[in-house]
């Protein structure tokens, strides 16, 4: 007895001392994901006038990178402002993507499914970014097509500081809205529907929101006008839900929310902040209420600031938000964009970021982070991005589940037959239907229901309708391998062991 409990505190002391973190410091399951912004051509294309094959290299260029730093998430913005970067019946082509609004791009396929199709042989999921609201970027209204909604719709449509907005009080622009999620959804083979923050508008200073004839309309009695422009902003978000839900069911639906809720001094629930503005007061969304009611899979509040910036402490405002989680999976939005480029004199420092990496991973209530944007890590930041890459992802993880998801069951695929040659090894399914990609460990002669990452020698993209797997043999132990699948739930079925010297030629 004396001995076992002397034992059983060895391996107490030798875990405190981190001897046993193998499994904290390399977690299987982590979103990792980067912002593509395209509005104004911030990170992609870099010109709406470059040719089709400059665009292709430029976002390869940008998926690479990533897949070399083991990111598992591109967050495409595929409609920036009442546009689409994708044929649409609702909306015309961006000008971003093709130099005019409205005119088709030059290439010789479909622009969106090949972003998704190159972003799936990455072993990467693909997010489609929208910006439900914003209708214009400015005043310059004759670049706009003339099947833009601000020309064919203008009684949709607000004027406020130098942009125009869709009205969030109109049920019609809410219909128009889940008829293009759901062309989205219907049409391309997304991972997700993504929101940013801009819901109502950050407000102007002596600049009025003119929504008061729909506020008349729609209002219930006696209901205050900032309590009726919620509201809206809680039928678009349940509604695009139910629609994503009722055509994919596996497609997730996350916002990324400005990441101040309310500061304290106005409610003794909100964070310790002084924002000058908030969510819930001057967006007028409530995020709290989505998680609750299941409308969401995933929340990625932007918290932009640096771990101690006192007027907004990347910190304080982390931890607010996990102690204010509804089982709802939950990302923080850090920005990389501010590294030696901002007043706060913290982005001076080489580990600012890398910091708040480790508050993300440290703080149970939280699954990973989402970067903005693209292009901010990949120029003058190498000494971040090798410190980021060795410490925290030097290995791959897998995408989280959502929680939306926890009563569909994964189902794996029966092996039919197997054979090699020279240079691979193919294996083939009954069925191979719903799943997203194939995983190929290096095991033992015991079959387990997991196995580890650090165990993880490839991701394999598996393309719909295919019932065969191919694997190259340089990617295989040269005896036993444990293959197991993910489905487009994000769900690992239990693996099965590969035997390759008896594998026939």
């Amino acid at each position: 007895m004396i001995k076992q409990l002397t034992l059983f505190a060895l391996l107490l002391i030798l875990n405190s001392c981190g001897i046993f973190k193998s499994y904290e410091k390399y977690p299987k399951r982590e979103f990792r994901g980067v912002w593509v912004a395209t509005v104004v051509n911030i990170d992609w294309p870099k010109n709406g006038n470059d040719s089709a094959e400059k665009q292709k290299t430029d976002f390869l260029k940008i998926l690479d990178f990533y897949e070399r730093e083991n990111y598992n998430a591109v967050i495409v913005q595929v409609r920036a402002a009442g546009d689409a970067f994708y044929q649409s019946d609702y909306a015309p082509y961006s000008r971003f993507l093709t130099g005019e609004e409205g005119t088709a791009p030059k290439w010789n396929t479909d622009v969106l499914e090949w972003m998704i199709n190159e972003t799936h042989e990455r072993g990467m999921e693909f997010h489609a970014w929208l910006n439900p609201y914003r209708a214009t970027f400015d005043e310059n209204f004759e670049v706009l097509s003339e099947i833009h909604d601000y020309c064919t719709h203008p009684e949709w449509i607000v004027h406020y500081g130098k942009k125009n907005y869709y009205n969030p009080g109109l049920p019609e622009v809410r219909n128009h809205f889940s008829n293009i999620i759901a062309e989205l959804v219907t049409n391309y083979d997304v991972d997700a529907i993504h929101f940013d923050d801009y819901f109502y508008p950050y407000k102007v200073l002596n600049e009025v929101f003119d929504d008061s004839v729909a506020f008349k309309k729609y209002a219930q009695e006696h209901q205050k006008l900032d309590d009726w422009r919620r509201s809206n902003i809680d039928s678009l978000v349940r509604q695009s839900h139910e629609t994503i839900k009722s055509i994919k069911p596996w497609v997730q639906f996350g916002i990324s929310p400005f990441g101040v809720w309310k500061n304290n001094s106005t409610d003794p629930k909100g964070s310790d902040t002084k924002a000058g503005q908030t969510t819930y007061e001057d967006l007028y969304a409530d995020p709290l209420l989505w998680m609750e009611k299941g409308w969401i899979d995933y929340l990625a509040p932007q918290v932009y600031w640096s771990m101690d910036l006192p007027v907004a402490s990347h910190r304080k405002i982390v931890d607010w938000w996990a102690k204010n989680n509804y089982n709802t999976n939950l990302y923080v939005g850090n920005g990389p964009y501010k590294i030696r480029n901002n007043s706060d004199k913290a982005w001076e420092e080489k580990k600012e970021l890398p910091m708040q990496l480790e508050l993300a991973r440290n703080t149970p209530q939280i699954q990973g982070n989402i970067m903005f944007s693209a292009k901010s890590l990949m120029t003058d930041k190498d000494d971040v991005v090798e410190y980021i890459h060795k410490k925290y992802y030097k290995r791959p993880a897998l995408n989280p589940i959502s929680g939306l998801a926890k009563n569909h069951k994964a189902k794996a695929p029966k092996l039919v037959s197997s054979s090699k040659n020279d240079t691979e090894l193919t294996l083939e399914f009954n069925d191979l239907n719903n799943i997203r990609f194939a995983l190929v460990y290096s095991s033992g002669i015991r079959v387990k229901d997991t196995y580890d990452i650090k165990k993880l020698r490839s991701k394999i993209y598996v393309e719909n309708n295919n019932t065969s797997l191919n694997i190259p043999l340089d990617q295989l132990k040269k005896k036993y391998n444990a293959i197991s699948f993910i489905d487009v739930y994000g769900k690992e079925t239990t693996p099965i062991i590969i035997n390759l010297k008896q594998v026939n030629k």
